[in-house]
């Protein structure tokens, strides 16, 4: 036991020594390259950021993240209370409102109604500050007001990123799940039928579907028209079509009871058939339009589908195109909001914050309300949509600049 215990003893210490020596070797390797590439902390961002920055960052990102529970929390009760009956009644699973309804219901409100917590945040802590006369010693330690607003930037900068990776990216899949599980449990019944569709499928190629069903994803009364020199050389018709929903490629779809009529000049060819698979450049999601469709794109499937309807002449592209720019103009919202709140609320004052709460709250509500009536405006109106997504981060710009000149006043 004596001579294996003893083996035991120098293993450990052979294997101490290489670890030692490796260590050793790497500690003069990085202390090396330290020397080497020292305009490397020149370049480091947090190299700019005090004590006092990260005390304010942990409170503004704390303080968004406490309202954000609050607030969503109490939403969820209410929507419980609500739609309990409904959940009954369809015999809703509970994983199912769990993880496929309340699971993307939190960040679908949260994100749409974060320039509200970006700004009571704002509004809340700095108050609290001011209450604790913690402003006044900063302003007195020779802090001036712009450069007190740097880490309330560095923080609304991280609020917006993080508002449009998850409205442009990560939302659109979860609000895909949470109405098809409003269609089969809350019985919210969803468009899945098109009247006399007729849309531009390629140059000079016209599609024309009398009626289409997106349940089956068939289509009556189909017609096909291409045209040269504004002149019809093909002319296809069928009683039905199918869209092929197991091809490895998009566009396919299956013609009944089919007939092709060739023009060439004074000629004329008529073919016809029972059934022909043929590719026409469209998609059912081309066909039906349902309401909130556009929340379910991400971006880059948002622009590819609002370049590709454009092109085909259609007219229902002006939703998709005021929800693609309300994507950035709203993560751009916590600038501004974070500008009037912090003006608003960093002078210590008689009363505590309930009455900058209040005109927080007001602020807010004003500015969703904006986004609301701008993007009517741009549906109904004619307005274009990039101007209306912006109308109210526009508005809300002359006041927070406004803000910004009399606040150190």
């Amino acid at each position: 036991m004596k001579a294996k215990n003893i083996r035991r003893f120098r293993r450990i210490l052979k294997f101490n020594r290489r670890m030692r020596n490796r260590l050793n070797w790497l500690f003069v390797s990085f202390s090396w390259l330290g020397k080497k590439m020292k305009w490397m902390k020149f370049i480091n961002p947090f190299r700019y950021l005090k004590i006092l920055d990260w005390y304010i960052i942990k409170k503004f990102i704390g303080t968004y993240f406490y309202s954000i529970a609050l607030i969503i929390s109490i939403s969820i009760v209410f929507d419980i209370n609500e739609n309990l009956a409904k959940f009954t009644q369809y015999h809703a699973p509970l994983r199912a409102i769990v993880v496929d309804y309340y699971m993307n219901f939190v960040p679908y409100f949260a994100n749409l109604f974060s320039p509200l917590f970006v700004f009571i945040a704002v509004i809340f802590f700095t108050s609290k500050l001011a209450g604790n006369s913690e402003i006044i010693s900063m302003l007195a330690a020779g802090v001036s007001f712009k450069r007190l607003m740097r880490p309330y930037m560095i923080s609304a900068a991280i609020i917006s990123v993080m508002t449009f990776l998850l409205g442009a990216y990560v939302i659109p899949k979860g609000t895909i799940i949470r109405q098809n599980f409003e269609t089969m449990y809350k019985n919210k019944k969803k468009n899945t039928s098109a009247e006399n569709v007729q849309l531009q499928v390629g140059q000079g190629v016209i599609a024309y579907i009398q009626h289409y069903d997106n349940n089956t994803k068939k289509g009556y009364g189909f017609c096909l028209d291409k045209f040269e020199d504004k002149k019809l050389v093909s002319h296809m018709t069928a009683s039905e079509v199918q869209y092929d929903t197991i091809s490895d490629s998009k566009y396919h779809w299956k013609a009944r009871n089919w007939r092709i009529r060739q023009l060439r000049g004074m000629k004329e060819t008529i073919t016809s058939g029972s059934i022909k698979d043929t590719v026409v450049m469209m998609e059912p999601t081309d066909l039906v339009y349902s309401k909130g469709q556009q929340e379910t794109f991400t971006s880059p499937q948002l622009k590819d589908y609002i370049n590709k309807q454009i092109d085909r002449g259609s007219g229902n592209v002006v939703q998709y195109e005021v929800e693609y720019h309300k994507r950035i103009a709203t993560s751009f919202a916590s600038f501004i909001l974070t500008t009037i709140g912090l003006s608003l609320s960093s002078r210590k004052r008689k009363g505590g914050m309930g009455l900058y709460l209040g005109i927080g709250l007001a602020l807010s509500f004003t500015y969703i309300m904006l986004q609301t009536v701008s993007s009517t405006f741009a549906i109904n109106a004619d307005t274009p949509p990039i101007l209306a997504a912006w109308i109210p981060n526009i508005i809300f710009t002359i006041v927070a600049y406004f803000c910004y000149r009399k606040a150190p006043n």
